[in-house]
């Protein structure tokens, strides 16, 4: 196992505390449970994003509506 330091928002020491004493485990416990939870949500393998640029413009004919009636029709209160 390896021991680090790390540095908390008091308002995240504090809540982590809470969940410590109210489920009678340690404060690391709490920590490495929710390590375990966050690496869930970024799963090993992701590759960084190659360089994007917007699409290329096309021309998709006269609008269906003036410009002056956009606003209206995209609120839906036409």
């Amino acid at each position: 196992m390896v021991k680090t330091q790390v540095q908390f928002p008091d308002h995240l020491y504090r809540e982590a505390k809470r969940i410590a004493d109210e489920y009678e485990m340690s404060f690391a416990e709490v920590v490495r449970r929710g390590l375990e939870e966050a690496i869930k949500g970024y799963p090993a393998g992701r590759t960084a994003p190659g360089e994007w640029s917007l699409p290329e413009a096309r021309r998709m004919g006269r609008p269906l509506l003036p410009e002056e009636e956009w606003d209206l029709a995209a609120r839906d209160e036409a």
